[in-house]
C-alpha cells in the first residue's frame, strides 16, 4: 500500500516537472540563447575594431590600446580629449605616451 502511494506520488511529481516546460518555452529559451550569442559576438567584434582604431594614435600600441579601451576610452576622440591625469591613471600608459598624445591635439 505504501509502495503504491509512493509510486503515485512520484508519477505526479515527475509529470508536473516535465509538463511545466512546454515546447513553446523550449523554443523561446533556444531563441534567447541564439540572440545572446550573436550579441556577444557583435560586442567582441566591435571591441576589436575600437582597439584597432586606438592604435592609429601616435605611440599607442596594441597593449596600451587595450588598456585604454578597458579603462573606458572607446574612441580616439575620447583619448585625445581626456585629461593628462585620467590617462596616467590607466595601467600601461606612461608620461611619454601622454606627451605624444597631447602634441597630437
Amino acid at each position: 500500500m505504501i509502495s503504491k502511494f509512493l509510486s503515485k506520488l512520484k508519477s505526479i511529481l515527475f509529470k508536473s516537472a516535465v509538463s511545466s516546460e512546454t515546447p513553446l518555452k523550449k523554443e523561446k529559451k533556444a531563441a534567447k540563447s541564439v540572440k545572446t550569442k550573436t550579441k556577444t559576438k557583435t560586442k567582441a567584434v566591435n571591441s576589436k575594431k575600437n582597439i584597432e582604431t586606438l592604435t592609429t594614435l601616435p605611440g599607442v600600441g596594441a597593449k596600451s590600446a587595450k588598456a585604454l579601451y578597458e579603462a573606458g576610452f572607446k574612441t580616439t576622440k575620447a583619448v585625445i580629449a581626456a585629461d593628462e591625469k585620467e590617462l596616467l591613471a590607466v595601467s600601461g600608459v606612461g608620461i611619454n605616451l601622454v606627451k605624444k598624445l597631447k602634441k597630437f591635439k
